[in-house]
């Protein structure tokens, strides 16, 4: 998930989607692949054209530039979609009618288990010069289970905890960031902090939102919704079930706030003292500092609850489509080089995958104003390398995310208990089949 990234995890798909692409793979594939016609095309001088499609922001304005002054034969022509979900529904309708996609296509993370599903229509992107780039668990999530790698890494999301030290010291907490770090070290010492600063600060919820906060713990689940085969284990595994309890027992005690995450009036309550603590990627922190504009006091500690998680990242792919394949691996494999994606961290602020870029001093050592001057560049570093699990994501992860998430909600505004969600749950689970 590159950042600023204000859309929410996938809604649930229609059923008929995952057909009409599977005919439409089929389809190109029965008609020939590369034939097909993507975006790409020649210019009257010879030039050729490939073109990127992305969201939100992947900083990629100024590589492009660059890119084409080191390879003047070629002209990149970015297209740019506000959001993941508008990307991804154009993104699935030219997949499915077999032509019309970009030459490199961008894919957020809990979308690659579906593109993987569908690895024949896009370009296998193996090459011993990227070999090893990556996190192992990055490269894992753009890679089919016989060996192609479909999806070249971009971003990743490492996650802290950022917290109003301004609020904490209203509540007697410290508010040195290696201190408070020291609060965060398991959920149990997270939730029994929050529950002691409730009660000296009457009004401000602890955390931002509980379809967040079950966000950030699912995160640390190795096989929370499907196992390995890809059978759906969401509502018979004990782990997801504990985490279902906890955010809706926090909710009762008053931890959160009971808003929707990415609504208005979560929005808003950045500028109300809604809340003082949320699970925070680093694509997070621009969303943050859009959304208190004026407030002071956000500060980010160097520790997340039960070790690491990460939350969001996205890869470059390159459709089978292309008339210009080959072209477009070479810049796909270029703007995700530790040189360029380190470009990109300058320039919007996207945490780099790649290994070499994580102690590269133009990463750790950059500093966040907003944040009280935190050091995010070596805590985010630090956030990465502490991530030991990845969820397994099979091709219904995001709509099973979804119907979870959509559960806790409806505890916290009040339209269901968590005895009745969870029963809702189970039923959404099973139409998803």
């Amino acid at each position: 998930m590159s950042r600023p990234r204000p859309s929410r995890p996938d809604r649930p798909r229609r059923r008929g989607w995952r057909a009409s692409l599977a005919l439409g793979a089929t389809g190109v594939l029965l008609l020939g692949l590369a034939a097909c016609g993507g975006d790409s095309e020649a210019d009257s001088d010879g030039k050729i054209t490939l073109t990127v499609a992305t969201f939100n922001e992947f900083g990629y304005e100024e590589l492009i530039k660059e890119y084409m002054e080191l390879n003047p034969d070629i002209k990149v022509v970015q297209k740019k979609t506000g959001t993941w979900e508008e990307h991804r529904d154009n993104l699935y309708t030219k997949l499915a009618a077999g032509s019309g996609l970009s030459d490199i296509e961008a894919i957020e993370g809990d979308g690659m288990p579906a593109i993987l599903e569908e690895a024949d229509a896009f370009v296998d992107l193996t090459d011993d010069e990227v070999d090893g780039r990556w996190l192992d668990w990055k490269q894992k999530a753009g890679t089919t289970s016989d060996g192609r790698l479909i999806g070249y890494g971009t971003d990743i999301g490492p996650e802290g905890i950022c917290y109003r030290a301004d609020l904490f010291e209203k509540a007697g907490l410290p508010t040195d960031r290696a201190e408070v770090a020291k609060l965060f070290e398991s959920w149990d010492s997270y939730f029994e902090t929050g529950k002691e600063f409730i009660k000296k600060v009457p009004g401000t919820a602890w955390y931002d939102s509980s379809k967040g906060t079950s966000q950030a713990m699912i995160n640390q689940l190795e096989y929370p919704f499907e196992d390995a085969d890809n059978n759906v284990v969401a509502t018979t595994n004990p782990e997801v079930k504990r985490v279902f309890d906890t955010v809706t027992s926090m909710q009762a005690a008053g931890l959160a706030t009971n808003l929707d995450q990415w609504s208005n009036d979560w929005v808003a309550a950045f500028q109300n003292d809604g809340f003082a603590t949320m699970a925070c990627p680093g694509w997070m922190l621009g969303v943050i500092e859009g959304n208190a504009d004026g407030v002071t006091g956000w500060d980010i500690a160097d520790a997340f609850p039960g070790g690491g998680g990460n939350w969001g990242g996205s890869f470059l792919t390159v459709p089978a489509q292309s008339e210009h394949p080959e072209e477009a691996k070479a810049l796909a494999a270029w703007l995700t080089a530790p040189e360029q994606q380190l470009k990109a961290f300058e320039a919007k602020g996207t945490f780099p995958s790649q290994v070499e870029a994580l102690d590269d001093p133009v990463l750790t050592g950059a500093t966040n104003a907003f944040f009280n001057d935190a050091p995010t560049g070596e805590i985010l570093s630090n956030r990465a390398q502490a991530v030991t699990i990845q969820p397994y994501k099979g091709p219904k992860y995001a709509d099973i995310i979804t119907a979870f998430q959509n559960a806790v909600l409806r505890v916290d505004e009040g339209q269901e208990s968590p005895d009745e969600a969870w029963e809702s749950f189970v039923a959404d689970v099973e139409r998803i089949g």
